[in-house]
């Protein structure tokens, strides 16, 4: 169903470049090179995407420090929705804050990660990787398809470690909106409080899509969220003053 031309040329690049990382690493990683394999091209894309995501935490502190403008902007527009929108984005418009820049790392991520799942689900890369295996499991088998054995402990250490993650990554969003630094969303009106909530619950999702995926699908997303807790600690570290607040030194 998902086997359309872009999607097929795309998987069979993929698998060319992993064939050849993987004949690369296998003098040093042994049967792990394709595992290891999927990791160094995860630290690669996500190499080419981490401008994105400092131009996203530049927005976010832009955005935060319009938190007085848009809290005036709701009191006055309590009643008319329709301006209150029309004047939040002229506000973050004028101030070069763009609310939806912050969801651009993510939507570029999302078919590298799709590209993976055909690569391992199906046989369109044609260079055989569906044989590969890490700790002896095949790296295109899923949670459901072998519960006990050595699949059980390799995905159960997987999945410990994204769910680890997931929390520490909670925890910081729970912090964030206990503190009111929740860049570019509401921090008044009916929808602020549900948002609240809901931003801590929104790693976890990491851990129910694990489950779906095959093996090298998951190492790749163990990789890739590895990857934003360290952008996290290090992009969204607190500033020492407000003059350094923009990574870009407005």
């Amino acid at each position: 169903m998902l086997a359309f031309a872009p999607l097929h040329g795309a998987v069979g690049v993929a698998g060319v470049a992993l064939s050849w990382l993987t004949d690369l690493l296998e003098p040093l990683a042994g049967g792990a090179a394709t595992a290891a394999a999927i990791v160094l091209l995860t630290i690669a894309i996500r190499s080419l995407i981490s401008p994105l995501t400092v131009l996203q935490v530049r927005g976010e502190r832009r955005r935060a420090a319009l938190a007085p403008q848009v809290r005036e902007l709701q009191q006055r527009y309590a009643d008319d929705p329709a301006t209150l929108q029309r004047e939040l984005f002229a506000l973050y418009r004028s101030a070069g804050a763009n609310p939806v820049a912050g969801c651009l790392p993510l939507l570029v991520q999302a078919p590298f990660l799709l590209v993976l799942y055909r690569l391992f689900s199906t046989s369109e890369g044609g260079t055989g990787l569906l044989d590969e295996r890490l700790a002896g499991v095949p790296l295109g088998h899923h949670l459901a398809d072998v519960l006990a054995g050595a699949a059980g402990p390799l995905f159960g250490v997987l999945l410990a470690v994204l769910l680890a993650l997931a929390w520490w990554s909670s925890r910081r969003a729970r912090r964030a909106a206990a503190l009111g630094t929740v860049a570019g969303t509401p921090t008044e009106g009916p929808g602020a409080a549900a948002i609240g909530r809901l931003l801590p619950l929104l790693p976890f999702t990491t851990v129910l899509v694990a489950l779906v995926l095959p093996l090298a699908a998951v190492i790749y997303l163990v990789s890739t969220t590895a990857w934003s807790a360290l952008e996290q600690a290090v992009l969204r570290r607190p500033q020492a003053n407000p003059a350094s607040a923009d990574p870009g030194g407005r």
